[in-house]
């Protein structure tokens, strides 16, 4: 096996931005947040949506906030209509 070409296993914490859950564990992604935990230095990923937030695990339904979505689309191509299609003969 070629050495040198395996990518850096660093350990890590992800941190779901929602419910504040931490999970401590390895990975090859790093960042420039650091936090020393039991005297080792984690990298600290900020996560959108973990297993402790996903409604599919948690069995919980969430609202989503889609109106301002659903505005938005409707003020840039409310307007435009499809064209007519072509009579034939």
């Amino acid at each position: 096996m070629k050495k040198e070409i395996q990518p850096k296993y660093n350990p890590v914490v992800f941190v779901d931005m929602t419910t504040g859950a931490r999970f401590v564990t390895r990975s090859t992604v790093s960042s420039d947040k650091k936090e020393v935990i039991d005297g080792v230095e984690h990298s600290v990923i900020s996560m959108g949506i973990t297993s402790d937030s996903h409604p599919f695990f948690t069995g919980q339904k969430q609202f989503v906030d889609t109106e301002g979505r659903i505005d938005k689309f409707q003020k840039r191509f409310g307007a435009v209509r499809r064209a007519a299609k072509p009579k034939l003969g």
